[in-house]
């Protein structure tokens, strides 16, 4: 595959994601996700350096399969998450995608990411930015998102974070 379709296809399924997450369009979400995933927010060990094992080091979010993320949805539907009782509102943008590596079967790609939340209830605002790393997969051909890793930049976040405000 040639860089040209992978940056195609990258930017489809990223714009994609952000859109949903803002609609709250849950199925759809999902949908783009492999059943086996890795879904990770690494913490800061320091004021430079992330941590670097999800198994041994402490993340902010850390998901193997996409079953994890079904729960999640499920908890955020059923009304039984306190901190999502009232769902912010959001805004997803996706910038700077960057394919680093594409075969006919796997798309590595960098991104930058923010999110912009208003907490309904509080009526506060705040931002969630970061440098993002992707992996997607052909399964049965349709590309599917194997790895999301985001690295916070701004960690220092004011309220409830989950999977819907990254």
């Amino acid at each position: 595959m040639n860089t040209e379709e992978a940056q195609r296809i990258a930017a489809d399924i990223l714009y994609r994601e952000a859109l949903y997450l803002d609609e709250k369009r849950w199925d759809d979400w999902l949908a783009l996700y492999d059943t086996k995933i890795e879904f990770w927010v690494p913490a800061w060990k320091s004021e430079d350096q992330p941590t670097a094992d999800p198994e041994t080091e402490v993340s902010l979010l850390y998901m193997t399969a996409r079953r994890e993320l079904e729960e999640r949805v499920a908890r955020v539907r059923s009304g039984r998450s306190a901190a999502s009782a009232v769902m912010p509102r959001t805004a997803h943008a996706i910038t700077n995608i960057l394919v680093e590596d594409a075969s006919d079967d796997a798309i590595a790609v960098r991104a930058v990411a923010t999110t912009h939340v208003y907490n309904v209830k509080r009526r506060e605002m705040h931002s969630v930015f970061g440098r993002c790393e992707y992996r997607f997969i052909d399964v049965d051909g349709g590309w599917r998102i194997a790895r999301k890793k985001v690295i916070l930049l701004n960690d220092f976040i004011p309220t409830m974070m989950d999977f819907y405000t990254i």
